[in-house]
């Protein structure tokens, strides 16, 4: 494959580095937007995707755009990333011991044409201990993260299961990028 036009319109060094080891030559914009936070998941990624890559497009319109967004749902709620240490804690006590959901939205926009699909991971933490939980906190790593945590970080040693995409829980899955791209390709 083949883009030499693409732009990632992501301020994420994790979204960076998962289309880094895809090995697709881009270059990275950041896209300020007034993120969607509330009400269904699929839709506040998809829509937050998408605003993220027209607002690239706007400067740049003849180019290849990427654009996602990832949240964290736990019974219905979206979890984007925390506002602050008591946000993140209120974020990790309810994801401890059971089952959450990951979700990423991708949009790619072409000249002329605009490409969208979402990604659902389930995740399971095991029960975080209250001084395991204000350690990982102080560390800060639940900051700037949806649901305020890094799978690939010191997080990782508090899940114990996961179904579907890991790099969709990192922020950008891979496989539906791939697939999106080919489809761009072959003008599908």
């Amino acid at each position: 494959m083949h883009h030499p036009t693409l732009i990632l319109a992501s301020k994420s060094p994790r979204r960076r580095e998962l289309l880094e080891n895809m090995g697709i030559p881009f270059e990275v914009m950041e896209a300020d937007i007034e993120e969607t936070e509330a009400g269904d998941p699929v839709r506040v990624v998809m829509e937050n995707a998408l605003g993220k890559a027209q607002k690239i497009q706007e400067r740049c319109p003849e180019r290849m755009i990427l654009g996602a967004d990832t949240v964290v749902c736990v019974d219905g709620e979206v979890f984007g990333k925390p506002r602050d240490a008591s946000d993140a804690k209120r974020m990790l006590s309810a994801l401890s011991d059971r089952w959450h959901e990951v979700y990423t939205g991708v949009a790619l926009l072409l000249p002329g044409k605009t490409l969208r699909a979402y990604d659902q991971t389930r995740v399971h933490f095991t029960l975080i201990r209250p001084e395991e939980m204000e350690a990982y906190i102080r560390s800060g790593e639940p900051f700037d993260k949806a649901g305020a945590y890094a799978i690939q970080g010191r997080a990782g040693m508090l899940i114990d299961r996961i179904e579907g995409s890991f790099s969709n829980v990192i922020g950008l899955p891979q496989a539906l990028v791939r697939d999106l791209l080919f489809q761009a390709e072959n003008n599908l």
